[in-house]
């Protein structure tokens, strides 16, 4: 087995690496003068089982291509099977065609990352679980639910209320509160456009209890502040987020600093920004053991649905 690094995130490729007790192959994934991607893999691995470890994070385009052109240099250097390691799967939310004459960019990135010479792609969280099937190879798309469980039963004994922030996020909501044995209360909202939402309505009594919004990815933050403001307007003791993509563009931690947010806890599947690291409010937990234990299983051909669980 070889872990293989391109510059996105790289201090999460090393805690995976470090878990399984694997040096990180040795190669350059740099620019040249004109900023075109040049990768050279200095280790030879004809015939091994590689995992090439890149979240498509911002900057997303300059990711892929990095990605792609890795890809590429495995397949030709004769790597007997590639594993995309994808712990940000960017493109994600253009999964449908929102409007007329629009694309299906998470398909168009799936049909890229096979064609560069993935023969299988592990990923966490996926905005959309239709994603998986974009592929024509094994998609393996685990959950941070349990990294999110442990850490909320260190907190949290009783008063407990989990919480979609919108409808569309009800199953993952659900399937955390069944993991905690929990109620569960939905945030319906509007947006009047893009990048911007309305709380309508809290569905659930969430007075006196510790609401837990769980939610894939924050973004603008938009969403859970204005969520989080009208929880505490309801009555409730505290809340926190849990959100698996801490992506936070343009001003989403100095909003997320000055919300009603108790915390923000994100995971490192995108490396943390300066910002990130010195907001108060926002804490970071590591998904490189689940990772790590999940390339294990698909390097040994052996099951990964226990870590599911």
């Amino acid at each position: 087995m070889k872990i293989l690094s391109c510059n996105s995130n790289r201090p999460l490729a090393e805690a995976i690496a470090t878990y399984l007790n694997v040096p990180i192959t040795k190669a350059d994934v740099r620019r040249f003068a004109d900023m075109e991607v040049f990768v050279e893999i200095h280790e030879n691995v004809r015939g091994e089982d590689v995992f090439v470890v890149q979240s498509t994070s911002y900057p997303a385009n300059d990711n892929v291509m990095e990605l792609l052109v890795t890809l590429d240099a495995l397949r030709r250097g004769s790597a007997r099977r590639i594993t995309a390691v994808l712990p940000y799967y960017g493109y994600a939310r253009q999964d449908r065609k929102s409007g007329p004459r629009t694309p299906i960019s998470a398909k168009l990135l799936a049909n890229l990352i096979t064609k560069a010479g993935a023969d299988r792609v592990l990923t966490i969280d996926l905005h959309a679980g239709q994603i998986q099937g974009f592929f024509d190879i094994p998609a393996d798309n685990l959950f941070a639910a349990p990294v999110f469980r442990d850490d909320i039963k260190e907190r949290y004994q009783d008063k407990l209320m989990i919480v979609s922030p919108d409808v569309g996020g009800v199953v993952r909501a659900r399937s955390l509160a069944n993991r905690l044995d929990a109620d569960l209360a939905i945030i319906d909202k509007r947006r009047p456009q893009a990048g911007v939402s309305e709380v309508m309505n809290i569905i659930g009594d969430v007075s006196d209890r510790h609401c837990i919004m769980v939610d894939d990815i924050v973004d603008s933050g938009g969403t859970l502040c204005n969520a989080a403001k009208a929880l505490m307007d309801a009555g409730a003791i505290s809340v926190d987020a849990y959100v698996t993509h801490g992506v936070l563009s343009g001003g989403a931690v100095s909003r997320v600093v000055s919300s009603p947010l108790n915390s923000l806890v994100i995971t490192d599947s995108i490396q943390a920004t300066e910002a990130v690291a010195a907001a108060p409010n926002i804490k970071q937990l590591s998904i490189a053991p689940l990772l790590g234990e999940a390339i294990l299983r698909v390097n040994e051909e052996r099951s990964v649905s226990s870590l599911f669980a």
